[in-house]
C-alpha cells in the first residue's frame, strides 16, 4: 500500500501502524535497554530514591544517561540548578537525533505539535530502530508508528524499573553496575551500524581516541569536548575529501 493511498490516513490505519510500532519495541535492542534499566533501578535505590520517584523519573526524563547524571548529582549533593544544568547538557546530544528524525516522519499535513510531543520519546534505541524501519512505513502514518514504538518503550521500562526496584536489595552492586554498562556498549555498536556514511564512523573513532586526552585536560566536560572535537574534525575531513574528489 503506497503513501498516496494512505493519504489521508484513517483512524483504523493509524491504530494498525501504532500497533506495528509498538511491536518493534520488543526486540534484542529493547531487551538490552531493559537490562540497563534494571541496573539503573539498583543505582537509584542506592541513592536513596523511592520507587515512585524512580518510576516517575523514567517516564519524565526517559533517556537513560540523563537519569544517571541526575542520580549522580543527587548522590554528590549538588544543588538543584547544578543538577538541572547537568541533565540539560547531557540531553543536548539528542537534538541532532531529533533534527535527523523529524524529516523522516514529516507528512504533508502533520501538525507541528505532533513533533514536539514525539520528540520526548527520542533516545538512542528508538532512534536507531526508527531509522532502520521508517522507510517501510507509509509517510502519513510514520508519526503513528513512532508513537507506538516510543510510548511502548517508555511504559515497558517504567514497569521494568518498578519490578527491578523490589529486588534491587538482593542484587550485588557489581552486577548492577555491569548491567548498567550494557547501555553505552549497545549505543556505540548501534550508532556504528546505523551510520549511513563513513564520516560517522570516523567521528566515532576520533571521539573515542580523544576521550582519554580530554578526561585529563577537562575532566568535567570530557565527553562533550571529545564528541565536539571528533565530530568537527570528521566533518572537516569529509568536506576536504569531497573538495579533493571534485577538483
Amino acid at each position: 500500500m503506497s503513501a498516496e493511498q494512505d493519504d489521508p490516513a484513517t483512524p483504523a490505519l493509524r491504530v494498525r501502524w501504532f500497533l506495528r510500532g509498538a511491536s518493534k519495541a520488543f526486540s534484542v535492542p529493547s531487551a538490552i535497554l531493559a537490562l540497563s534499566f534494571v541496573g539503573f533501578a539498583g543505582l537509584a535505590a542506592e541513592a536513596g530514591l523511592t520507587v515512585g520517584q524512580t518510576v516517575f523519573m523514567t517516564g519524565l526524563i526517559w533517556a537513560l544517561p540523563a537519569k544517571v547524571v541526575l542520580v549522580g548529582a543527587i548522590m554528590s549533593g549538588a544543588t538543584l540548578p547544578a543538577a538541572a544544568l547537568a541533565v540539560a547538557l547531557s540531553s543536548i546530544r539528542l537534538m541532532p537525533m531529533v533534527v535527523v528524525l523529524v524529516p523522516e516522519m514529516k507528512g504533508s499535513r502533520t501538525p507541528r505539535w505532533v513533533f514536539y510531543a514525539l520528540s520526548h520519546f527520542v533516545a538512542v534505541t528508538s532512534w536507531v530502530i526508527a531509522l532502520e524501519t521508517l522507510r517501510h512505513v507509509p509517510r502519513e502514518l510514520r508519526t503513528s508508528y513512532y508513537f507506538g514504538l516510543g510510548s511502548t518503550l517508555v511504559v515497558t521500562n517504567m514497569v521494568v524499573v518498578l519490578l527491578a526496584f523490589s529486588v534491587s536489595d538482593h542484587l550485588p552492586p557489581i552486577l548492577s553496575a555491569s548491567i548498567l554498562l550494557l547501555t553505552p556498549v549497545y549505543f556505540l555498536t548501534s550508532l556504528w551500524a546505523s551510520s549511513r556514511e563513513r564520516v560517522g564512523h570516523f567521528a566515532m573513532v576520533l571521539g573515542i581516541a580523544l576521550g582519554p586526552l580530554f578526561h585529563i585536560l577537562v575532566p568535567g566536560i570530557d565527553l562533550l569536548a571529545g564528541g565536539i572535537a571528533g565530530g568537527v574534525a570528521a566533518y572537516g575531513a569529509h568536506r576536504l575529501l569531497k573538495a579533493w574528489k571534485a577538483a
